[in-house]
Order: C-alpha cells, then structure tokens, then sequence
C-alpha cells in the first residue's frame, strides 16, 4: 500500500523555495529553445545558492529522496520546460518533481530487484547515459562540455540530469525487452482499425498536441485544474508547448513533445471533441476536465472530413478593372485563350503564361470546392485533374484556372503498416502504465 504521510515541512519548504529559485530562474534552458536559436557557447555562471540545509522530503521504501534532491529537480524542471517560477506555480513544480524523482526510484528498485533474480545487468552504464547526453548537447547545438556548462550556470548539477536519463533508460529498455517480443498485433486488430477510420472518413479532423493532467497521480481533480490552468498561463507567456508536455504531460505522447498527430471527431474525450469544435488552427485550449484528469490542447491544423472536395490550382490571370470596356476585355480574352490553347495542364502552365506579356501566372495552392470564389467553383466543379478552365472574369482581372490535383477531403488512408506499429505502441504504453501502478500500489512511500 502507499503511505502517505505528509509533514507541513514539505509544504512550507515550498514558499521558501520559491525565492531561491526566483534568484536561480537564469535564462530559459537550451531545451526550452529552439534549437537554431541555442547560444554557440555557454559561459559558467556561479551556482545558484541553496538556501537550505538538506533534509529528507520522501523516503520511498527505505530510500531517501532528498531536500537537495528535490530542490535540483525542480530546477531541472523550470530549465528545461520554459517556466518562469513564481509564488504561483513553485507548488506545482515541487509536486511534479516529487512525483517524477518517486516513480524514477521505484523504477530503479524494480531493475535492481530483476537483475538480483535474472543474473543480467539492466541498469544503463555511464558510457550509455554519456550518449544520451551527448545527443542532447548535439540536438542544442553545443558540446557536452558547453551543454554541462550550461547547467551549472542555472546552479543544476549534471548528476541530477545524469540520474533521470539512465532511469528512463533502463526502464523504457527493460519494458521493451520484456514486453515487447511478447506483443501480437491481429490481422482483426488491423482490420477493425480501418473500419473504424472508413466510418469516421467524413467527420472533420485535427492535428492536436496534448498535455493530460492525470488528476490521480497530482492529488485530485482541483489540483489537476489549477495545474493545468498555470501551465496554460506560461505558455501564453512564450514557454513552448513540446517542452511543457515532455515535462508534465501523463500521456504516452509526452515523449514527442506532446504531438498526437491527426485525430478524428469521436476519438478523443467527448469533452474534448466539444472543444475541438469551437477552436481554430492555432489556438490554445482553456483546461478540458475529463473523467479521470484534464487536457491542455493545442490545435495546429484542422481539416473537413472526406464529404468535402478538394482541389489544388494553378492560374494564369490578366489584372482588369471592374470599369474595363468591352474592348479590354475581349483582349484580354484572346491573350488567355492563345495561352490556354499552348498548355497541357498544370504541369507547365507557370512557365508558358510567363512569357506573355501582361499575364501573371502562380500557384493557388490547395482548398475546399465550397470555399472558392462563386465563379472559380462553378467552372472548377465541372473539370478533372490536367484540365483547364475557359477565362473567368472577376472583379480583379480575367482568369484561366488548371486543375492540378482533385480530391476528397480528409487524411490519407495509413497503411496496415503504420496502423500495426500505432497500435503496438499503444499496448507497450498501457502495459507500463499498469507496471507503474502496481510499483506504487505496493510501495511504502512517505513525504515529509
């Protein structure tokens, strides 16, 4: 069973902390930024001050997790996710860290336990988390050196850094190792996804990140509101939405920043597919409470589903007045339907219509039937794909329109590929999950 014994020194520590780390809060750590954007050197700056005499704040099966601890993970934290701290959100970052370094040590009991039983080493060596780190430092643009340098100049240990890579590490090696040879995806599994997408084929679609607040692993549905609710604040900040969820987010996606990819109304919570209705490419949702935790969305793209037609062009245009006599117009006329009579369809009319004097040519890009202007549909919707259209007028000028590619909307099928290695990650994930639980089910965990 957990034991959850909390001493008011933990929650008192955490007003004391925050002025050390407002002191500590240098600028945004190299993963907080993009990484064209990541300085080509870094200089060592003093280490923060600690401000406090270390002491125990957990004890998880006899193992301590110390103040010191907490306190470096918690900078760790601020660094790498972009937050400023703040009186306001100092509990939220203690509590996530509290929870990670808990779980991080559970997981290094459990690795220790199996290599004790199975006589096989599974704990990840300190040349295997140099890689890792190595690789961070690259994906920053820096050397290790610079990119350890950089952390001692926001006063976090490279231990601290060190400890967390080699638990994911080992853990995510281990879950693989163990589960992964064992997993079966069904050829019914495969088919009963593509039937499911087939029916789904009209209903609008979403390109969604996600940050999932799990309201049982933070202490309840409030605290799980209230987190979310800051976090959205720093993002709107500028605090980058991938660093935010690798940091916080519960679900599986955290790992790639957050990333969902493309979903289909009636996937996803039904609160959230009520906010996914009302929001636009871009925009950032208010906290969605589900049953078991609350969502932070970020909607990146938004597509209809494959009721609507979707065609890409490409046109050749002569600019004319609304006022033009009917003399202009029967020029321009003629102009476009010489050029016309030369093309062969989207292919090459770009480069022919540019060498008319007084043509423009240029590519539309890609959109729905329904939005076009009324007389580009009504001369769009009788043409395929490699055709073009006779000269349109507009209040803007004459227009000849090739058709480069037509369509139904919505997203290209996966392949039975894409779908199989989708739901394999799915189940590894739900299987770690459950290991997790069972770890801290049986666990004796006190926080002090």
């Amino acid at each position: 069973m957990i034991r959850a014994r909390k001493v008011t020194g933990l929650a008192a520590r955490g007003v004391a902390l925050a002025a050390a780390f407002a002191a500590a809060a240098a600028p945004q750590y190299a993963f907080a930024q993009d990484p064209a954007a990541a300085p080509a050197a870094a200089t060592p700056a003093p280490a923060a001050p600690r401000g406090l005499s270390e002491s125990v704040a957990a004890v998880v099966n006899d193992d301590i997790i110390s103040t010191y601890d907490l306190a470096q993970r918690m900078r760790l934290l601020i660094a790498t996710s972009g937050i400023q701290p703040t009186q306001q959100n100092i509990a939220q970052f203690q509590r996530e860290a509290l929870v990670s370094l808990v779980d991080e040590r559970l997981q290094i009991q459990e690795l220790r336990r199996q290599e004790k039983e199975q006589k096989i080493s599974l704990i990840a060596d300190s040349a295997e988390v140099d890689e890792e780190l190595t690789d961070m430092a690259r994906n920053n643009n820096m050397s290790l050196e610079q990119f350890t340098n950089s952390l001692a100049g926001q006063g976090i240990g490279v231990a601290t850094l060190r400890d967390q890579v080699r638990a994911q590490v080992s853990w995510q090696r281990w879950i693989r190792g163990r589960y992964g040879s064992r997993l079966r995806v069904g050829e019914d599994q495969v088919k009963a996804v593509q039937q499911r997408m087939a029916a789904a084929a009209s209903k609008p679609q979403y390109q969604i990140s996600e940050v999932f607040i799990d309201a049982n692993r933070v202490g309840g549905m409030d605290t799980a509101v209230n987190g979310a609710t800051q976090l959205i604040a720093q993002m709107q900040q500028g605090a980058p939405f991938p660093a935010v969820a690798r940091q916080f987010s519960a679900s599986a996606t955290a790992a790639n920043g957050g990333d969902a990819g493309w979903v289909t109304a009636g996937e996803m919570a039904p609160e959230v597919d009520a906010a996914l209705d009302q929001m636009r490419p871009g925009q950032l949702s208010q906290p969605i409470a589900v049953r078991d935790g609350v969502y932070i969305i970020f909607l990146r793209d938004k597509r209809s589903g494959a009721s609507a037609s979707v065609v890409h062009l490409k046109q050749a245009a002569v600019a004319l007045p609304q006022s033009a006599t009917d003399a202009q117009v029967a020029a321009a006329t003629a102009t476009l339907e010489t050029v016309r009579g030369q093309v062969t369809g989207c292919g090459d009319i770009e480069a022919k219509a540019g060498r008319v004097n007084g043509v423009v040519a240029g590519d539309l890009g890609e959109t729905e039937i329904k939005d076009l202007a009324p007389a580009f549909r009504q001369a769009i919707e009788s043409l395929e794909a490699g055709q073009v259209s006779g000269p349109i007028r507009t209040n803007a000028g004459l227009h000849i329109l090739a058709v480069c590619s037509k369509r139904a909307g919505g997203a290209e099928s996966l392949t039975t590929e894409q779908i199989e290695s989708r739901l394999y990650g799915q189940q590894l994930s739900m299987i770690a999950r459950r290991y997790m639980r069972d770890l801290r089910t049986s666990a004796t965990i006190e926080t002090r």
